[in-house]
């Protein structure tokens, strides 16, 4: 089985009337299993391929999500772009639970995971100063407004270890940082999308206010959210998927050129 598309998201998002067709397909890795068996099917026309990140029991914690066996298992799939789906906490007023962000930037703040699929023979360093596909983030801001659902086009994402939630002290330093969200798996996972050389951008979903209002965030928050906010997720991946160009044209087809010692 082949697809063209990856999504990766929790298991609160896949519904398996999403796609038609299904079947599922386990691919095994240099980097070890990956968090579930892939989903593949057809949306909108074209070859899908989902995942769940944190297995389809949500049992993978964010630090043991095994971010380079799914990569290279998308790649080894076909897959060309990956559409990305998280929840996050707020550290912005206007950014508001209940509502959507398009990633562009991100603070990474974990320390147990290995970003890089070149860790024996060779030392690379691929670019990510730009770490989202420009082209895949301009279908999913087409997409969204053609759906008419109002997002936030930019958002700085801080990446911490997890499974724990922040301290108020933590959240105020990283609003003084300049972060708008926080969450704790986009990476090292869009890194290595960039060593791939596959396209990725990430749909964010606001779920909370993170530690730095009066009223902290817990689990029932993000779960009961992340629910309402599923339809319109759904909506407008279908939408980009439609829309997605068959060729790429941004520089992520050759991000690896001339990074490598």
């Amino acid at each position: 089985m082949q697809a063209e598309i990856g999504i990766i998201g929790g298991t609160g998002l896949y519904d398996p009337k999403l796609l038609k067709n299904i079947q599922e397909v386990v691919v095994n890795t240099p980097y070890g299993v990956p968090s579930a068996a892939f989903v593949i099917g057809e949306l909108a026309g074209r070859k899908v391929a989902f995942l769940a990140r944190h297995g389809t029991r949500h049992t993978i914690r964010p630090t043991d999500v095994n971010s380079r066996a799914n990569i290279f298992a998308l790649k080894k799939l076909g897959v060309q772009r990956i559409l990305a789906v998280s929840t996050v906490g707020s550290l912005e007023e206007e950014y508001k639970p209940g509502e959507l962000a398009f990633l562009d930037q991100f603070i990474d703040r974990t320390t147990k995971r290995e970003q890089s699929f070149y860790t024996a023979d060779k030392v690379c360093h691929v670019s990510v100063a730009d770490p989202m596909c420009p082209e895949t983030r301009k279908t999913l801001i087409a997409a969204a407004k053609a759906q008419k659902i109002n997002v936030h086009p930019t958002a700085t994402y801080i990446c911490i270890e997890g499974p724990r939630f922040s301290t108020r002290a933590e959240s105020r330093l990283f609003q003084q940082w300049g972060a708008d969200v926080i969450g704790m798996t986009l990476v090292p996972e869009c890194v290595l999308a960039r060593e791939a050389e596959l396209c990725y951008a990430s749909i964010a979903t606001i779920t909370d206010y993170d530690a730095w209002k009066d009223h902290a965030v817990t689990l029932e928050d993000v779960v009961n959210t992340m629910r309402e906010n599923v339809e319109k997720v759904k909506k407008i991946l279908v939408e980009t998927i439609a829309k997605l160009p068959a060729e790429r044209k941004c520089d992520c087809k050759s991000a690896m050129k001339n990074a490598c010692v």
